[in-house]
């Protein structure tokens, strides 16, 4: 049976026998890295989606999994010559198999009442984090750590449980306003994404990414009935939830004047810049969608394209510097010189360059959590070539790919700060 779904997303006859016969996107594939096996590529996915979407091949546990180890980092869309938009292609393959024979699994059925019911909701989602947030300040963390009481329920589960973030003190919507004036003239008018994880678990980097705005010049308007990008949901099979928050977004923003919509998150400035493809057959929306996405700008594309002047100390006390990219920013938005060049212009900064450093961290999302061991792998191996650059920074633009490095820097004995670069800005900005 012919899957409609999978046949919208597949690129022609000409260029599908291209990809069987090109390869280049194996040297960049990390499940290709770790297996060698072919159907562990995007060659081989690609045949595989291919197969399904024509009725040539059942969707079967095979399929399913493949789609699923996939981490959609999509460095292979950087090494493809023809442009193919793999990502794309695998999820809406992973949206196929949570319709088909995998949709009464427990599994997917306790993901996605997560991420709808909880990371979606604000209200629940900062009831969770605060009730989080007493675990760890009360020290029950750390007591139920030493004790080593979780080993007991799972070995795994005491490792995963070590990926649990920090939670702020407080949370970013509560204290951004929903209308911030610059220090002196406006310049810009722009417009702010609080997030959903990146609200009560990344709120200082928020708080530094309005502040570094205001320096520059912008008036910042953070809509409060704003929602979750719907980024989580859409990567993993949900992309109906996807949509409808991503409606809401819209409606939310376009009814405010701003020239810009800054991202400090690259998995959601990618996927809200995704809206208009992804709504593109949305009568009542499509228009609206591809306004909505023109405007959006991760933080380091806007610095270095707009180039706001920012009097700021030397950076030379913070040692040395090294920039993971995020895979959402160099590989989806094609973002990967701009946050470079923003880092080296900063004032005596000693920058060094990471070796492969648009290789996957293995945070991918939730993949961290629900793939641990193969995202161990991944992590793994960035630690190693971080260690190799002796530095005392390492910067990223995405909180997973923080979460996962910070926790890879205690489990492989690495010693090393991590930053988003906005946090490293604002902290070198003179204060007045």
């Amino acid at each position: 049976m012919k899957s409609s779904e999978l046949l919208k997303v597949l690129p022609n006859d000409d260029i599908l026998q291209q990809c069987m016969h090109c390869g280049l996107c194996l040297a960049t594939c990390p499940t290709y890295d770790l297996t060698k096996m072919e159907r562990s590529s995007p060659r081989g996915r690609i045949y595989m989606i291919k197969s399904v979407a024509r009725g040539e091949m059942e969707l079967s546990e095979t399929f399913a999994e493949e789609m699923n180890f996939c981490l959609d980092c999509q460095a292979c869309e950087t090494a493809c010559p023809a442009g193919v938009k793999y990502g794309r292609m695998v999820e809406t393959a992973r949206v196929v198999v949570e319709k088909s024979i995998h949709k009464n699994k427990l599994s997917i059925k306790l993901k996605r009442f997560l991420l709808r019911y909880v990371v979606a909701s604000r209200t629940n989602l900062k009831l969770a984090s605060r009730i989080l947030w007493i675990y760890q300040k009360s020290g029950l963390q750390n007591l139920i750590r030493k004790s080593g009481l979780l080993k007991i329920f799972s070995k795994k589960l005491n490792e995963i449980e070590k990926l649990t973030p920090i939670i702020c003190d407080k949370f970013s919507d509560n204290l951004i306003k929903e209308i911030e004036y610059p220090n002196g003239k406006v310049k810009y008018k722009t417009a702010f994404h609080f997030g959903c994880l990146m609200n009560t678990m990344f709120a200082d980097i928020n708080a530094d990414t309005i502040n570094v705005l205001k320096n520059c010049g912008c008036q910042i308007i953070t809509p409060q009935d704003q929602v979750c990008c719907g980024s989580l949901s859409g990567h993993n099979g949900d992309l109906d939830f996807a949509l409808q928050l991503a409606r809401k977004n819209i409606d939310a923003f376009l009814k405010h004047d701003y020239d810009f919509l800054i991202s400090n998150s690259a998995g959601c400035g990618a996927f809200m810049k995704d809206y208009a493809h992804l709504l593109e057959d949305d009568p009542a929306y499509a228009e609206k969608a591809k306004l909505f996405s023109s405007k959006v700008k991760d933080i380091t594309e806007f610095l270095f394209e707009q180039k706001p002047e920012l009097k700021l100390k030397s950076a030379s006390e913070f040692g040395v510097i090294t920039y993971h990219d995020a895979c959402h920013l160099a590989h989806s938005q094609k973002i990967a010189l701009q946050p470079r060049e923003v880092i080296k212009l900063l004032p005596e900064i000693n920058y060094t360059e990471l070796d492969e450093a648009s290789w996957c961290c293995g945070s991918a999302g939730i993949y961290n959590v629900v793939r641990y061991d193969d995202a161990l792998k991944q992590i793994e191996r960035k630690m190693i070539n971080i260690k190799n650059t002796k530095a005392n920074i390492v910067l990223t633009g995405n909180p997973g790919c923080m979460g996962q490095i910070k926790f890879g820097a205690k489990k492989f004995q690495v010693d090393v700060e991590v930053l988003h670069p906005v946090s490293l800005i604002n902290r070198l900005m003179e204060k007045k």
